[in-house]
């Protein structure tokens, strides 16, 4: 799928079964809380905090990814609020870092 693809398909569900999007703030807020929910699970899977209840690896990365996607699904409702075409956003982030950033990580001793 690509990224257009994921943006027409976010506004269509959103138009028929979301009936609106919500406001830029609320979705804002949303995904504080959705990136926050990635913070949780990357803190008991990487970090030293455990879970309450033990779950398998599998269910720890399958819930990682539901996570990360859900982050995902509310920038794009974002994108789609605000007129921006992800696709060529991301196209233009990664020409901005590539110049930018050419050899700064290659002579970082900390690397």
């Amino acid at each position: 799928m690509t990224i257009k693809k994921y943006q027409k398909d976010v506004d269509n569900w959103i138009k028929t079964i979301g009936v609106r999007y919500f406001s830029e703030l609320t979705n804002m807020a949303i995904l504080t809380e959705e990136v926050g929910e990635v913070s949780r699970l990357i803190a008991r899977i990487y970090g030293e905090q455990s879970f309450k209840k033990p779950i398998s690896p599998e269910q720890q990365k399958e819930n990682l990814a539901d996570e990360l996607a859900d982050v995902i699904w509310v920038v794009t409702c974002l994108a789609n609020q605000t007129g921006i075409d992800l696709e060529d956003a991301l196209v233009k982030n990664v020409t901005k870092k590539t110049k930018r950033d050419i050899d700064r990580h290659k002579n970082n001793e900390k690397l």
